[in-house]
């Protein structure tokens, strides 16, 4: 079976994985900005995100960004990572972040409370709302993926809640050197030992220590 994949996520010396006050001005939060400097200086987030040429061809950061783009056949997203707006839809105008060929170019399965049709984009990515749970999302995420892996690419609430069932197989965590003092903590209330998780690998940039768990 494919597995479940957290790629990526970058916290805070003081565990935050979002600045606080998210918003259409904010998306990752005040200061959330701050957490991606490893993954900026890489190729792989050079060209994948912003689909540029520059950034590092070696490394362990350009190791682990392009470790989290390999054999992904879906993602499964929280609402909040598809958008800032919140409750039902106004309207369909709102199309996410990353203009009209997003970074994805595979099935994106959004985790909603309000239902909306798939919306197609350029590059082969579609964004296909689910109202009826994470189950049902990795469900519809591993048939589309068709043998791949599943990416789950946050926010912190969503990954917390697959944590909490245990169904995230393999999550690479990037610690950056910076304090957001307030925010959304990615391990609040989550005992990974408990859970049976366990660190099976830990390896140092100048700009981000990469931490990866298993479930055991």
């Amino acid at each position: 079976m494919s597995k479940l994949r957290v790629e990526s996520f970058t916290i805070s010396l003081d565990g935050f994985g979002a600045g606080p006050h998210q918003g259409i001005d904010n998306p990752l939060g005040v200061g959330g900005t701050s957490l991606h400097g490893w993954a900026f200086a890489t190729r792989t987030f050079q060209k994948a995100v912003f689909g540029g040429e520059g950034g590092a061809t070696q490394g362990v950061d350009e190791d682990f960004a392009a470790r989290g783009f390999r054999n992904v056949g879906a993602w499964i997203l929280g609402r909040n990572m598809f958008g800032p707006v919140r409750g039902p839809w106004p309207d369909e105008s709102w199309r996410g972040w990353w203009g009209e060929n997003p970074v994805y170019h595979v099935p994106v399965f959004v985790l909603t409370h309000h239902a909306r049709a798939p919306l197609v984009m350029e590059g082969g990515t579609t964004f296909h709302f689910v109202t009826d749970g994470i189950a049902s999302a990795l469900a519809q995420a591993r048939a589309a993926a068709a043998g791949k892996d599943v990416r789950l690419g946050g926010g912190v609430h969503t990954i917390q809640q697959y944590l909490r069932e245990r169904l995230v197989d393999e999550m690479h965590i990037a610690i950056a050197p910076v304090l957001l003092g307030s925010g959304e903590r990615l391990f609040e209330g989550v005992d990974l030992p408990a859970l049976g998780y366990a660190c099976t690998q830990h390896v140092a940039s100048p700009l981000a220590t990469h931490v990866v768990f298993t479930r055991q």
